[in-house]
């Protein structure tokens, strides 16, 4: 079964540089493990328009999730979810789920200050969804993820701070891709590939992918000439664990016998 997956990381701080953007790696490197294909990564500001057109995009290609982080939290430029609801013509309520969510972890907070805090409309905000959203539990913040099915897609919305995106990804969004992938499994292995230039291991990569249309290669380059490393990713998937062991072993064998032949060193991590 394919399950394909886009993502949208919203925040002016990651288009202008001031943070790096470690949510799309840790999103993409977790749902590859999972079996999942993402198929996009879009980096957007805090604006209704651009997030609204971020996500109708999205959503004409009908990927399985559509994966939101940053946004959802009690501040003016927190805007992800207005976005969503104006996308798909649907009113902001609040939702008494998530509210429960929201008046315990403030309780919690209560407990350790030993002050009262009001639920103003800053804080009541976060617990205002899209209407038809699922909230998600967060173990580690305050604002609750949010979970929205639109026609053949699930739209999950994620806070932004990285923690709290994991958390909440690990126990609500893992298991749904797991499902949604099936019996699919992973299997990886890295080379790194000493005195041969990137140019020259091009063909290399081409003709051992042409001959193993399962495994996927991608090189990185880790260090620059005149004594050149460059580290080569292989990547399959399989319902069949030792199908997708096999497959890459194959590759490797015959990509490290190809670089040999053009005098590059070969060790494997």
């Amino acid at each position: 079964m394919t399950c394909t997956i886009e993502v949208l990381c919203i925040g002016n701080e990651l288009l202008i540089g001031k943070i790096l953007n470690t949510n799309a790696q840790w999103l993409a490197r977790y749902v590859s493990s999972l079996g999942g294909n993402v198929k996009r990564v879009n980096t957007i500001g805090d604006d209704l328009n651009e997030i609204s057109s971020a996500l109708l995009d999205s959503l004409s290609r009908k990927p399985t999730f559509i994966i939101t982080t940053g946004g959802l939290g009690p501040t003016f430029d927190d805007k992800t979810l207005e976005a969503i609801a104006n996308s798909l013509n649907k009113p902001i309520v609040l939702n008494e789920e998530a509210l429960s969510m929201v008046k315990e972890k403030y309780h919690q907070y209560e407990a350790i200050i030993s002050k009262k805090l009001e639920l103003t409309p800053a804080r009541l905000k976060m617990a205002s969804l899209p209407e038809g959203s699922k909230p998600l539990q967060n173990p580690v913040g305050t604002a609750p993820g949010v979970l929205l099915k639109y026609d053949s897609s699930q739209i999950i919305a994620l806070p932004g701070v990285p923690k709290e995106m994991e958390a909440i990804f690990e126990i609500s969004l893992a298991p749904m891709i797991k499902a949604a992938v099936g019996n699919v499994f992973t299997y990886e292995k890295s080379l790194n590939v000493f005195d041969i230039i990137e140019s020259e291991l091009a063909p290399l990569i081409d003709k051992t992918m042409h001959d193993n249309p399962y495994v996927y290669i991608k090189s990185h380059p880790k260090a620059a000439e005149p004594i050149p490393l460059i580290e080569l990713h292989l990547t399959a998937t399989s319902e069949l664990e030792e199908k997708a062991q096999e497959n890459v072993e194959k590759a490797a064998k015959q990509i490290s016998q190809l670089i040999l032949q053009h005098a590059g060193k070969i060790e494997s991590d």
